[in-house]
This record gives C-alpha cells, sequence and structure tokens, in this order.
C-alpha cells in the first residue's frame, strides 16, 4: 500500500491522540495535489505552505473553503501575493512585516491573522525574535496603528536536536512568553508550536496548534 493511501488513516490516528483544542496544520510544501485531496476527502481543512508560490499555486487549484496557513518565512514583498486568501501567517518577525500585512490587507477589506515568531532555538538558522523585541512591539503606537492585522499568538521552533529536555525547555520558555503577553493582549488565543517529531510534548507543554508533515503525508519529496 502506498503512503498516499494511507495519509486518511495517518490524519485520523494523530487527530485521535490529540486534544481536542489543539488544531491540527497539515503541513504540505512539496506534497502534490492528489496528496493534499486525499487529506481533504477525509474532512482535514487546514493546511500549511512555507513558500509563497507554492502556496499560491495550490490555493489556486484546491477547493475554496481550504484554510491555508503560511508557516514559512515570509519576504515583505511577497506578501501581496497570498493578502486576499491567507488565514494565518506564523512566522511575523518584524513590525515592517507586520506594517506590510496590513498595508496588503487593507487593499482587500481584510483583517488578517497573524502570529509572531520568538526564536527559541539554538541554532542560528531560525529566524524569530527575541522576547523584549516582541513585546515592544506588541505595545507600540505603530503596530497599534496597523488596523488590518491582528497579533492572535506566538509560535516557535525548537532546536533541531535528539536531547527532549533542552526542547520541552524552549517549549516551556515559549509558553510563558505567550502567558505573560495574553495578560496584556487579550485577543491572544493560538500558541504554535510542534511538529512531526516533537508535537506531543509541545502539547504537554502548552500548544494548542501543531504543524505536522511528515506524519501525514510521509517524508517530503
Amino acid at each position: 500500500m502506498s503512503f498516499r493511501m494511507t495519509i486518511k488513516k495517518n490524519l485520523q490516528i494523530i487527530l485521535s491522540e490529540i486534544p481536542d483544542q489543539v488544531k491540527l496544520v497539515a503541513v504540505t510544501k512539496t506534497k502534490p495535489i492528489s496528496d493534499i485531496m486525499e487529506a481533504y476527502n477525509a474532512g482535514h481543512r487546514i493546511f500549511g505552505e512555507n513558500k509563497i508560490q507554492e502556496l499560491i499555486e495550490k490555493y489556486e487549484q484546491l477547493p475554496k473553503d481550504i484554510e491555508w496557513h503560511m508557516i514559512g518565512h515570509v519576504q515583505r514583498n511577497k506578501v501581496k501575493f497570498m493578502a486576499e486568501f491567507v488565514s494565518l501567517i506564523h512566522g511575523v518577525d518584524s513590525l515592517k512585516l507586520i506594517q506590510e500585512i496590513n498595508k496588503q490587507a487593507m487593499k482587500h477589506d481584510r483583517v488578517i491573522d497573524c502570529l509572531l515568531q520568538i526564536k527559541i532555538a539554538s541554532e542560528d538558522s531560525k529566524f524569530g525574535m527575541s522576547k523584549s523585541e516582541a513585546k515592544t512591539l506588541l505595545k507600540s503606537k505603530a503596530y497599534t496603528e496597523c488596523a488590518n492585522v491582528n497579533v492572535v499568538g506566538l509560535m516557535g521552533m525548537a532546536t533541531f536536536t535528539k536531547d527532549q529536555e533542552q526542547i520541552k525547555s524552549e517549549f516551556e520558555y515559549l509558553q510563558n512568553c505567550y502567558l505573560e503577553f495574553k495578560k496584556f493582549n487579550p485577543i491572544f488565543n493560538t500558541l504554535s508550536m510542534g511538529m512531526s517529531g516533537d508535537y506531543q510534548l509541545a502539547i504537554e507543554c502548552g500548544s494548542n496548534m501543531i504543524r505536522v508533515g511528515s506524519s501525514i503525508f510521509g517524508f517530503r519529496n
């Protein structure tokens, strides 16, 4: 049996294991339309891409009741291509990016939900803001003037390591940031952390949104 034929089963297993309040973003990067339709026909509606070009191509070809999440690093000059339809932008890491999202959302008379990406991993390759940078942004006049953007929570990516204690401490740090920020941002409702290899640990540490690709679709092409 091919992996594609087990996509429905993989989805059902993950959904049966996670609490009801945890949202599952099925990560479809490099995956063909047929795989995504397999998950769609199994009832799943939340999908995530990390490249805007691929996100747009799939949006154009797939049913319009899909909730698309941009989970990768976002370049400001690419925001305009997804502003019409994207449901949630996970990796927001600067005020300038928020201002660009606001500008493009305004053109489509939309309010776009976003998550601030906090750098919790030890690798230099991971993007994100520090806790103090994020707090400064959220309390700034410039952010409050962005009426077409709602920052509704935080996201982060743990270090790529087998050391479970390190991953746990990074997730706990992000959860503490989330709880602290939520006190002065009552619209905060999303903590996006955890992927195929560590989502169970992330949920234990307070995550209510996980981004899972290979455990559903098999390893990337």
